[in-house]
Parts: C-alpha cells; sequence; structure tokens
C-alpha cells in the first residue's frame, strides 16, 4: 500500500462502484418486458451501458452540446430496442430508462461509507444526473455529505473539468482528495491530476460470468481493494 496520509476526502463513482445497476436495471427490464420472454435482457443492458459509454465519451463541440445521462439513457435505449424489434410502448421505456435512478447499492457500500464517514469527507463524483443521484442516495440511505456530478460541470468524466470541480467545492488540493471507483479511466484520469487513486473491484458489475469486468489488482493505484469495508480497513477505519 501506498502512503495515504494526508487525505481529507473521498471522491466515488456511483453507477457500478457503489451501486448494482446490472441486477436493478435487469429486473426492471425483465418485469416491463415480460410478454418478450424471447429477449435476453442481461445482454441488452450490458449493450445499453456500452451504448451510453460511447455516447458519454464522445468529444463534444458547440454543434454537440453536452446532453444529460437521463437524455442519453433514453435515447440509446430506443435505439437500441428499434434495432431489435422489441415493441415496448413509450411509456414502458421511459419507465425502463428511469430505472438508472433507481440502482440498489451492493452489500458493502453503507457500511463501508459508515466507517469512512467518520474519518473523511464523502462525496459522490458521477457521471449520472444530480436528480438521479439523489434518488439513489435516498432509497438506499448512503451517508454523502455531497453529491457531485457531471451535470455540475457540463462535461463528463474523464474531462479534467469535472475532478477540478469537485476539488473547488471541496476546497482541498487534489493530492488531498482520493477517488474511488472501479473503472480504470476514471481514476487514471483522475489520478493524473494529482488525486490520490482508489480502484474498487466489482466482478459482478456487468452480471455473473461476464468478461467486462475488470478486477486485476496491478499495482497501478495507491490502493486496489475487493470492496468500501475493505477500502475503509485500509485507510484505518
Amino acid at each position: 500500500m501506498r502512503d495515504t496520509t494526508g487525505i481529507r476526502a473521498l471522491l466515488f463513482d456511483v453507477q457500478g462502484t457503489a451501486t448494482d445497476f446490472h441486477s436493478t436495471v435487469c429486473g426492471a427490464a425483465t418485469r416491463i418486458g415480460a410478454r418478450f420472454p424471447e429477449v435476453d435482457w442481461p445482454a441488452l443492458v450490458n449493450d445499453w451501458r456500452a451504448a451510453y459509454f460511447r455516447a458519454t465519451a464522445r468529444p463534444r463541440t458547440p454543434a454537440d452540446p453536452w446532453v444529460s445521462v437521463s437524455a442519453t439513457y433514453r435515447r440509446t435505449l430506443g435505439e437500441l430496442l428499434d434495432e431489435r424489434g422489441i415493441a415496448l410502448t413509450e411509456p414502458e421505456r421511459d419507465e425502463l430508462a428511469a430505472a438508472w435512478e433507481r440502482l440498489v447499492p451492493w452489500p458493502d457500500t453503507a457500511p463501508g461509507l459508515r466507517r469512512l464517514r467518520t474519518r473523511f469527507t464523502l462525496a459522490t463524483l458521477s457521471n449520472a444526473d444530480v436528480r438521479a443521484v439523489v434518488s439513489i442516495t435516498r432509497l438506499g440511505d448512503l451517508p454523502w455529505h455531497a453529491v457531485f456530478t457531471a451535470e455540475m460541470a457540463g462535461v463528463f468524466k474523464p474531462d479534467p473539468a469535472i475532478y477540478a470541480m469537485a476539488a473547488g467545492y471541496l476546497g482541498l488540493e487534489p493530492p488531498r482528495i482520493m477517488m474511488v471507483a472501479s473503472h480504470r479511466y476514471d481514476i487514471r484520469a483522475a489520478g493524473a491530476l494529482g488525486f490520490r487513486t482508489a480502484f474498487v473491484a466489482r466482478p459482478l458489475e456487468f452480471g455473473a460470468g461476464s468478461p467486462a469486468a475488470d478486477t486485476a489488482f496491478t499495482g497501478e493505484f495507491d490502493l486496489e481493494v475487493t470492496d468500501f469495508e475493505d477500502l475503509a480497513r485500509r485507510l484505518g477505519c
């Protein structure tokens, strides 16, 4: 473990790192699309998530301005359903897209955060909209001190501006802040700006048996942990 003294705040990715999006959204899709038993909903959910990543990673221009994550999920869902000929109604599509605002935390999330809260300021740094993160926080009773999202910066991670925005609101220099995520691109971007970094392995992020989950501990980051309780232990909480 690298030296982690001097850290005063932790920033957390939400979708995938703090919450089990795959099980939550698959459950909603299976229920809403029950009349389409032939559909492989878990595969569609992972394709949907991949479409979200492509959309948010695309460089923006004045002619192609930033759009909310909720709008991105709704648009990409419609495209995927139409490509596959899955005739969900518009209200059903709206309801399914809203599942991203009801993501269920991993079992270790709330207990780990409560331990970490005793020593550190805790905040989200999510690409999801403020409304979605507030909804997830309320439903999961998650003990953040603050909510920061891409919507507040007008850019998506890994744009440097979103990390700078969070540091500015916290009133701390990057070395005093640790970015916690299960996505290497996110913590690599934060680390390049001087933030401390913690990688959380989430083997079930894309469902059981999915090869998409990246869980290898490589020594690249300040901490590499199995879950939030492990993170709390490693940080002395």
